[in-house]
């Protein structure tokens, strides 16, 4: 009977504790070893060089280089490099970024012992995995209608606890458009108010304080 190879994994997380738990559960399994860990971006870049793993899983909050630009950096130099996205981060924004960028499936750290360990094998034979209830918020993001530039420099601004006024002094812009942005902002974003603007902002990625 012919031995399978090990999946081949590349760890990409800046916490020391969590590459370790990661490292024990994939080592665990016959059918995939990790054979290199990075604590950054820049890091990863150089052992995906030398490796040539079979998958990536990526965090992406990392120091320096984003785990979205690292996926990214990645896929582009090598456009058949499989990475899946594993993060405590579940903004909208984020998803749609991280695959966006490249990323084969988007994982919570919270999620399922089988259901990580599929998703790995499913994700290194070149499926994109995206769960039924990302593919939904996918979905509705890209129903909605996307904020423009300057009405995300004035949410950062409310998410701040400046007043209109204020705004409309750092902007260099009336008082009257603030309130107009105000109001695009509430439409698109489908809340009552400006708490309701930063709280949804914020849970679907858009705003991070």
């Amino acid at each position: 009977m012919k031995k399978t190879t090990p999946i081949r994994v590349l760890l990409v997380d800046d916490h020391f504790v969590v590459r370790l738990g990661l490292a024990s559960l994939i080592n665990s399994q016959s059918d995939m070893k990790v054979i290199a860990e990075a604590a950054n971006g820049t890091e990863a870049l150089v052992l995906y060089e030398v490796h040539q793993p079979d998958l990536v899983l990526m965090d992406l909050r990392l120091p320096g280089m984003s785990g979205i630009d690292c996926t990214r950096a990645i896929c582009t130099r090598f456009p058949g490099a499989r990475v899946v996205v594993l993060t405590t981060f579940g903004g909208d924004e984020n998803m749609h970024r991280a695959l966006q960028a490249g990323a084969r499936a988007y994982l919570l750290k919270d999620v399922r012992r089988e259901d990580f360990l599929n998703t790995v094998r499913s994700a290194s034979a070149g499926e994109c995995q995206i769960a039924p209830d990302v593919a939904m918020r996918l979905l509705q993001r890209q129903a909605a209608e996307e904020l423009s530039a300057r009405e995300m420099e004035v949410l950062g601004l409310v998410a701040t606890g400046r007043s209109n006024k204020e705004i409309a002094d750092r902007l260099a812009i009336t008082e009257s458009t603030v309130k107009n942005h105000m109001t695009n902002i509430l439409n698109k974003l489908r809340v009552p108010d400006r708490a309701g603007a930063v709280a949804a902002a914020m849970r679907d990625g858009l705003l991070s304080l």
